[in-house]
């Protein structure tokens, strides 16, 4: 009985590990299907990865579209968009993301994906900063 339970313990514990990758390369998904609809211009799909919240500030796809060519333009237009570091905490995703921007100029992007009461994941923050720039 004690190798069993100490076998489910095991079990349990190698597993958490693999369902916090999915959920990481879910998050990273969502957030390149949200980078690509914005090189496409396709306000409707990259409005539709946003969390309820964001959705709350910016209440049309147009508004959200406006807001991200104004304040994240090198997520906007960018020549290279690359995973690096990521971290789950209390089932928030924080993935971070090196963008090269269409000038040339480096950043750096963090992103916090959160799951929804339906179970999906939608992106409720970033962050942008320029490479080497103070927070």
């Amino acid at each position: 009985m004690r190798s069993l339970l100490f076998l489910v313990v095991i079990v349990i514990g190698l597993a958490s590990p693999v369902r916090a990758a999915d959920h990481v390369a879910a998050a990273q998904k969502i957030i390149r299907s949200q980078a690509d609809a914005l090189v496409r211009d396709d306000a409707v799909t990259a409005y539709g990865f946003a969390a309820p919240d964001i959705q709350s500030i910016f209440t049309d796809p147009d508004s959200f579209m406006d807001m991200v060519r104004n304040a994240y333009a090198p997520i906007y237009r960018h020549r290279s968009f690359e995973f690096t570091e990521s971290n789950m905490s209390s089932g928030i995703i924080e993935q971070k993301v090196h963008i090269v921007d269409t000038d040339g100029v480096p950043w750096d992007a963090l992103y916090t994906v959160e799951p929804q009461p339906d179970g999906s994941l939608k992106i409720s923050g970033c962050m942008l900063l320029k490479v080497g720039q103070a927070v």
